[in-house]
């Protein structure tokens, strides 16, 4: 168990769970995108170790870039998405894959997906490391789902709880 500010966290998701789970997304992207160089855009600041290990594992030609966007307060998710970094790149006839540490109730990807129809992009392809399916609220597909996990709060492995926790390489749970 493991203590971040007020919480306690029991162990959730191992370090060698993850990186298969990274792994085979790899491998399905690669396998999607034989023939193309495709953009990963990784969304920070939850994403950066996602990022990291999946570029350590895709053996193909890739660009990466990153965007930041806000949308969580403390434990909870809100519907108010705010850009603070943006994409500095034409996308325009592009490959592009965002990559996210978790999907929940959707919203960022609600608000990604508006962005980069803007952009005018030739694929928008979404993968994630961690999915929670019984969160997840929106019409918008999720390409590539690395581990599905229940509707609990967690941190480590880039996920955080107020800014501390992202440097854990394995994933706690919120102890209920």
């Amino acid at each position: 168990m493991i203590h971040i500010h007020d919480k306690k966290f029991t162990p959730f998701i191992s370090a060698s769970e993850i990186e298969f789970a990274i792994a085979k997304m790899a491998h399905l992207i690669a396998v999607d995108f034989a023939d193309e160089v495709p953009v990963f855009i990784g969304i920070l600041n939850g994403s950066f170790m996602v990022v990291s290990d999946l570029m350590k594992q895709y053996k193909k030609p890739c660009e990466v870039s990153f965007i930041k966007l806000a949308s969580y307060n403390g434990l909870t998710s809100s519907t108010n998405v705010q850009e603070l970094i943006g994409i500095n790149q034409d996308l325009s006839g592009r490959s592009v894959v965002i990559i996210e540490d978790i999907v929940d109730t959707g919203h960022t990807l609600l608000a990604l997906k508006e962005l980069f129809k803007k952009q005018n992009v030739k694929h928008f392809k979404i993968a994630t490391l961690f999915l929670k399916s019984e969160a997840y609220k929106q019409d918008v597909k999720i390409d590539y789902v690395g581990i599905r996990i229940p509707n609990k709060f967690i941190v480590g492995f880039g996920l955080d709880y107020d800014g501390l926790g992202r440097n854990l390489p394995e994933v706690y749970q919120l102890k209920e």
